[in-house]
């Protein structure tokens, strides 16, 4: 068999399944090592779990071998991994966080602290990199564009922090708590509950100059702007207006549509984000997921996915192509899906009784998930369950 051309071999074994590429390693070292490249198991991963492929088929991850990744996926598709707990509290907090790098920013109360992780990445430096403070009251939401910290503040006002300096600048923006807060392209959206969305610039010589506000009639519980730069999505409360998701022009203000009809009252999106400048994710009160394409209709959702038990969704991520991970309002469950069923693969609670909490925050990468709760910062570890 290895007498035969490099190509031809190449050929036959892109026909193989996981399983057959699998058993094929095991006939000799120099079979090892040939069904082990990254060609053959690009296809198999782009059909797997959080393997680091986007939609588009675009490798997040060129640094980790990909057959390492679909041994990784194999993990998230069966539910199995172990479960810690990176950071405890004494007080009950809502806290929000962020990764990157190798770095965890996590709020709590009215500081943001870094902390970098440890090599297996399921554990922390117990010392915090840095610690921003600057808001009076607690820390309702925060983002990490262009080397800042953009966070929002129950005062009412918005923070922007230089990660790697002291520097840090602080400025009223709503005259009610700001719940949401995002930034893209030296651009900042903020939404409050005093039922109004404001256009902020990032640019050192003009903070604090509103460059447009919005009266969404509503109280805003969520923010993204597109990737094209072009305009933002508001997720609100859904208690003075019929649609709590609508897409405002960035640089006017104006309203260019509102998403879906025959919402509930009450129906409140509490998280919502953008996929790709077409596609994008909701979820909320009303316990559905919901994924939207633009280039399809703004009346009905594409696909949806229903809580099983009744739950609020406090929050959501993707792997940006089949995985969603979906964070409830009771006992801190965590359920996996995989976009290609309706019916919800794992749960993982979190909490049980009587410190049942809410899921605040998800964030996850290719071996681990992260929870953040009332009273602790969970990790699930896929690569060692």
């Amino acid at each position: 068999l290895w007498r035969l051309p490099e190509e031809l071999l190449l050929l036959i074994c892109s026909y193989l399944d996981m399983r057959a590429l699998g058993r094929l390693a095991q006939v000799c070292r120099w079979l090892r090592r040939f069904t082990s490249c990254d060609l053959l198991w690009r296809r198999i991963a782009r059909a797997s779990l959080n393997s680091g492929f986007t939609r588009l088929g675009t490798d997040l991850m060129t640094s980790v071998p990909v057959k390492e990744r679909v041994k990784v996926s194999q993990n998230w598709r069966l539910g199995r991994c172990r479960e810690g707990i990176l950071l405890k509290w004494r007080c009950s907090q809502m806290p929000w966080m962020q990764l990157e790098d190798d770095s965890l920013y996590i709020s709590q109360a009215n500081f943001i602290l870094a902390y970098q992780f440890r090599p297996d990445g399921a554990s922390l430096n117990r010392r915090p990199l840095g610690v921003f403070a600057g808001h009076d009251e607690d820390v309702c939401h925060f983002v990490l564009a262009n080397s800042h910290i953009i966070s929002a503040g129950g005062d009412g006002k918005i923070g922007i922090h230089k990660i790697h300096s002291t520097f840090t600048v602080k400025y009223s923006a709503h005259e009610q708590e700001v719940n949401c807060v995002d930034c893209k392209g030296g651009i900042i959206v903020s939404g409050s509950r005093d039922r109004t969305a404001k256009v902020w610039p990032l640019a050192s010589g003009r903070l604090g100059q509103c460059l447009h506000t919005i009266q969404t009639e509503d109280r805003v519980w969520s923010i993204a702007i597109s990737p094209l730069l072009s305009s933002f999505v508001t997720g609100t409360a859904c208690c003075g207006h019929f649609s709590p998701l609508r897409i405002w022009d960035l640089n006017s203000g104006q309203l260019m549509t509102h998403l879906g009809s025959d919402f509930p009252p009450g129906a409140g999106v509490l998280d919502v984000m953008y996929e790709s400048p077409f596609t994008l994710l909701s979820c909320g009160y009303d316990t559905y997921v919901r994924y939207w394409d633009l280039r399809t209709s703004v009346r009905k959702c594409v696909m949806e996915w229903e809580e099983p038990h009744d739950s609020t969704l406090y929050c959501l991520q993707t792997d940006g192509n089949h995985l969603l991970a979906t964070g409830s309002s009771y006992y801190g469950v965590v359920r996996l899906w995989d976009r290609r069923q309706r019916a919800c693969l794992h749960a993982f609670p979190l909490t049980s009784t009587p410190l049942s909490s809410p899921v605040y925050c998800l964030r996850l990468t290719t071996k681990h998930l992260y929870a953040a709760l009332s009273y602790n910062l969970h990790v699930l570890d896929f690569q060692n369950p």
